[in-house]
Order: C-alpha cells, then structure tokens, then sequence
C-alpha cells in the first residue's frame, strides 16, 4: 500500500485518520452522555478553531478572505454544521459502531450527487450491484433497530441525513479551485461553523450545568476537539496529497469496522447477528464500489492475454 518514495509521515498520517474516524463515533456517544448535544459539539468546535487559530498564527500561515475561499469555507459547513450537529443528535438514539456503519456509505452517495453536479460519469453495472449490496445491508442493520420498538429510527433518520450533508458538502468542495492550505481551510471552515453552533445551543438548550458534567463527557469533548475537529482533519488531507484515491477509500472500509469492536469493548454495545450481516453486505458493497471495475477489468485482460 505505501512506496518508499512516500514521505515517512504519510503511513503515521494514513494510521491517524484510521484511528481517529474509527473512535469518533464512540466520543460523539460519550461526550453527550452529560453535556447535552448542542453543547458538546460547539465546545469540540471552539477547542478546534482556538487550536488551529494559534497554529496559523505560529506558522504564519494565510488565511485567505476572497469571495472564493469564502464559498469553499461556506460548502464545508455544510457538512461540519449539518453532519455533525445531527450526529450529535442521533448518538442520543444509536450506538456509536451503527452511525459509523452509516457514515461508512458516503462515498456511494458523494457518486450520485457527483453525477448530478460534477457531471461525473453514470454508475457502472458493477458500482450498481455495490450500490444494491450495500443499502441492502443498511436495510437489514435498520429492520433490527427499528424491530426493537424503541426510538431508534429517529436516530437512523438522523444520522443518515448527516451523512447526506456531509457527502453533499465534499461534493460542493471539489467545485472551488483554489490553492489553500488544509489548515487555512479548516479554520475558516470553524469560523463560519462554530456561530452556527452556538446558534443552535441557544435555540435547543442554552443552559451549562456544568455541576452535571462527567469526566468522560469532559475527556470526549476535549478528544474530539483536538484530534477529531483538527488533527484528524488535517492528516486526512495530508494522505490526500500523497496517496493515490483507491488507498484513501481503504479509511472508509476499515473505520466502521474498527467502530463497531470498539462499540462493543469499550461501550458494552450489543453487536446482534442482524448487525455482523448488514455490516458485511455494506462494507462488501463499500468494497466492491471501490475496487469492483478495477478487479473486473484485469479479470477481463487476463482473460484475453490466456486467449491470446
């Protein structure tokens, strides 16, 4: 997967970003335990945008201002605001391994939103099947959760609609052509960002109670700051850089996996049968979207060359 031409940072970055996506769905689970929703994710903001305000200032990096880095800082709150305020939400309803799951499905619908907007080339038979495989897992994860009779399909609708956002949002981004720095990009993502959040603090809660707070929420809400809103995000673009865009899609396969044991050991959440198979069928078609047309296509000319 990794070349020695690479820099040495590229594998430790590429690790990171697993590591990171992989436990961000559990600190979203934990930091709202007892710091309500609106709350925990507007002070994960301000912990990232003072962070990476004093980065910029340290590595006197620019922080562009023109109409088009405005619009590219505009299109990532899409996502920030929209996916994780309603993440931020769903956590309240399902474990953190199934909104990994569902997050997992984003390159699938970043493709057809890309159709539509990027004019980018229709699904092929093959990205057709993944696309079928892998709703047909959710569709199993979800008929589980809703047989439950709780309140779990409000959580499924929500984080399904965050990731809608949030696949919208990467689409949206690759319409700017602008040379920026990720770090630039971040911070001026989190300065549209975060007003919006203590908007909706405001208008949902508005209150502290800091006396009911926990150490795990307070612990969560300081993780996901640092490394989830920042260094996460920046090491992401790192690889970006480096690697080619079949090995950054291996993130995507791997997190919702690592999520789901992670759930299970650490948050004592329930890993069903219905769960392990719906979790199969989506990670399967994730897999078959990815690499499906690449593997048929050497298939196809090993077949000729035998022929030959």
């Amino acid at each position: 997967m990794f070349t020695a031409a690479l820099p040495k940072l590229v594998p430790i970055a590429f690790i990171a970003v697993v590591i990171i996506w992989s436990t961000t769905p559990l600190g979203i689970v934990w930091s709202s335990e007892t710091v309500p929703p609106t709350l925990a994710v507007l002070l994960r903001m301000l912990i990232a945008l003072v962070l990476g305000i004093a980065i910029l200032l340290c590595a006197r990096i620019r922080l562009p201002f023109t109409a088009v880095a405005l619009r590219l800082y505009a299109f990532s709150a899409i996502g920030i605001v929209g996916g994780m305020s309603l993440g931020y939400f769903a956590a309240q309803y399902i474990a953190s391994g199934i909104m990994s799951l569902i997050f997992g499905l984003s390159p699938l619908i970043s493709g057809l939103i890309a159709q539509r907007l990027l004019n980018e080339a229709k699904f092929t038979m093959m990205r057709i099947l993944a696309f079928v495989l892998a709703f047909i897992g959710l569709g199993v994860v979800c008929s589980a959760k809703l047989s439950i009779g709780d309140d779990g399909w409000k959580g499924l609708v929500l984080v399904f609609i965050a990731m809608v956002l949030f696949s919208l949002s990467g689409v949206l981004i690759k319409t700017v052509k602008i040379n920026i720095h990720p770090l630039a990009s971040t911070v001026g993502a989190l300065l549209i960002s975060t007003p919006l959040f203590a908007l909706l603090w405001l208008i949902f809660d508005g209150n502290l109670n800091i006396e009911s707070w926990q150490l795990r929420s307070i612990a969560a809400i300081v993780y996901l700051g640092v490394f989830g809103s920042l260094i996460g995000f920046i090491a992401y673009f790192y690889i970006l850089q480096h690697l080619n865009a079949s090995t950054v899609a291996l993130v995507t396969l791997i997190t919702p996996v690592f999520a789901l044991i992670l759930g299970a050991v650490l948050n004592q959440e329930v890993v069903g049968l219905s769960l392990i198979v719906g979790a199969s069928f989506v990670v399967g078609g994730l897999s078959l979207y990815q690499f499906g047309d690449a593997l048929l296509q050497r298939f196809s000319s090993g077949q000729k060359s035998a022929l030959n």
